[in-house]
């Protein structure tokens, strides 16, 4: 956790008064991905995980399919032969034509995106297997997921300023089970740390998983779970109409506005029950 935290002095004003203490507060990073040696992405992050967030993004864009593509991940090393703390290069096992082709996919994509939900949707559609599979989970074991999420998030304990993303296996409808939680400055990279923590261990596609986050859900959070093959997505906060849209095509649930005393259910809503 020290990584991710950082103190800082700061002036505080309680009650008409102030005094002068350290807050703790959460570091923002560049990471810069590379891919065998060539500059690739460059995200602002929460340092820690790094190597699952490459690796979940990467699944999420659709430049990898599985955990056998990803040959290694390398620290890269400064002027001086010291590691950088914030550049990551991986090593695919993808053939350079294929690789190629799949760069090209995701411009394609990319580009489309918030030009024209249609585009973008049918794009994804033909790249992602719509969710199927009888999954299903209680509105009880629902209403529980925030605070099993919020007694895991250490570092918002510790800062109060930083996105989560938890991701729960069901073996049953009323009995959700952690798998993995993480936490950054971006909601994109807290998922996509959770998604390569189950990519890096064998566990995608996730069709007995629900993958709670807090904050609202855009149409990339919702193709991020969709490319891991999560058939139920919870948000503290509201959806976007895009994100909507989406979630009803490729087959997925989608809860927003989940607090204590209730939740809305968007699309297929069928797996939810009594």
């Amino acid at each position: 956790m020290s990584e991710a935290v950082k103190g800082y002095p700061a002036i505080k004003w309680r009650a008409g008064t102030s005094a002068r203490e350290s807050d703790n507060l959460v570091v923002e990073e560049p990471l810069e991905i590379r891919l065998g040696g060539r500059r690739f992405t460059i995200t602002m992050r929460t340092p820690g995980h790094d190597e699952e967030l490459a690796a979940g993004f990467l699944l999420a864009e659709g430049f990898i399919t599985n955990r056998s593509e990803i040959d290694e991940f390398r620290r890269v090393r400064g002027s001086k032969g010291e590691f950088e703390p914030n550049a990551l290069d991986v090593v695919l096992k993808v053939d350079s034509r294929d690789l190629s082709e799949r760069l090209k996919r995701n411009f394609v994509v990319s580009s489309s995106c918030g030009v024209c939900g249609k585009t973008s949707i049918e794009a994804l559609q033909r790249r992602i297997d719509r969710l199927q599979g009888e999954l299903q989970i209680t509105a009880a074991s629902i209403l529980g997921l925030p605070a099993h999420m919020r007694s895991a998030q250490e570092i918002f304990s510790a800062t109060g300023g930083l996105h989560a993303s938890a991701l729960f296996n069901l073996p049953r409808p009323d009995a959700p089970s952690l798998i993995a939680l993480r936490e950054d400055i971006g909601r994109h990279n807290a998922v996509d740390k959770v998604v390569g923590y189950a990519l890096m261990h064998d566990q995608v596609p996730l069709r007995n998983s629900v993958l709670m986050v807090s904050g609202r859900v855009s149409f990339e959070i919702v193709q991020k779970a969709a490319a891991a093959a999560i058939p139920i997505l919870c948000a503290v906060s509201a959806p976007s109409s895009l994100a909507i849209d989406l979630a009803e095509e490729l087959g997925m649930t989608l809860v927003g506005f989940l607090r204590d005393s209730g939740f809305n259910t968007y699309t297929h809503g069928e797996r939810i029950v009594m």
